[in-house]
């Protein structure tokens, strides 16, 4: 049974890539961050030494305190997010606990430098449409809930990128981009390490829809078709994402839950006697 104030990985696994995910916070000590450089996904490294001055960030907020083996560090740190306001838990049997059951850890090393403000910095092209919403879906579910995303002209996402520390995403000639018969969404799920299959599913639909091989999904159409018209409903960018932001939870949410329901609309009229 699980501790008062501990949530068990499983539990935790469930809420991650979805709108109700806590905010993470990694609290392990240097040397054990560095014996094995991994994060939960949308988790990022916070000083538990400094916990009481960051903690009053997070008031009113539900936070999750993560460090080696659940005990004393993230203890430690969710009673001090407590008192500042904030509904913590830890994770139950730390990371360690996590790894054994096989749940998904994302490199550190693949992780962009953060912006003064702690966020990841991203940018491309203008008017996206499928990859370029479903990307920034992933990252901020699954790796950093405060990702900026910058929108700009083709030709000047790389100068962009270059003058203004943003990590550069779907153009030609990037790390971030597609991979022969990959997409965007494809490479961020492989180089990030969240092979899931219903992310790999999802990947399936979006590789579909955005390389026009509509024939490898039978939902592509549909996302397709559901992109498409948020492309026309909003001529900003930054207002289409975050339409698109709920679209792809729906969709993720299908992979992960629902794909064996079907619905059928039954008819509870009276029979008509002959």
């Amino acid at each position: 049974m699980s501790a008062i104030n501990a949530i068990p990985p499983e539990k935790l696994s469930r809420l991650i890539g979805t709108p109700a995910c806590p905010i993470l916070v990694d609290v392990r000590t240097d040397e054990d961050f560095k014996a094995d450089p991994h994060l939960i996904p949308g988790a990022r490294r916070s000083d538990y030494a400094q916990a009481a001055a960051w903690a009053s960030a997070l008031s009113g907020q539900a936070v999750v305190a993560i460090c080696k083996r659940g005990q004393k560090l993230s203890e430690g740190v969710a009673a001090w997010l407590r008192h500042a306001g904030a509904s913590a838990n830890i994770l139950e049997g730390g990371i360690e606990a996590w790894a054994k059951e096989g749940l998904p850890l994302v490199p550190a090393s693949k992780l962009p430098d953060r912006d003064p403000q702690g966020r990841t910095v991203w940018v491309t092209r203008s008017r996206p449409k499928i990859d370029r919403i479903a990307c920034p879906w992933l990252i901020r579910r699954f790796i950093d809930p405060s990702a900026v995303f910058l929108f700009v002209a083709a030709s000047e996402v790389e100068a962009v990128g270059a003058r203004f520390g943003a990590v550069s995403f779907d153009i030609e000639n990037v790390f971030w981009s597609h991979r022969g018969e990959l997409c965007t969404f494809d490479v961020m799920i492989e180089e990030f390490g969240l092979e899931t299959a219903p992310l790999k599913r999802l990947a399936t639909m979006v590789r579909a829809a955005d390389t026009a091989r509509l024939d490898l999904s039978p939902e592509a159409p549909g996302l397709l078709a559901a992109s498409l018209g948020l492309s026309r409903m909003y001529s900003d960018d930054l207002k289409q994402l975050e339409a698109g932001m709920a679209l792809y939870d729906a969709f993720y949410r299908w992979c992960r839950d629902a794909t064996d329901e079907t619905h059928n609309w039954p008819s509870h009229k009276a029979k008509v006697k002959s």
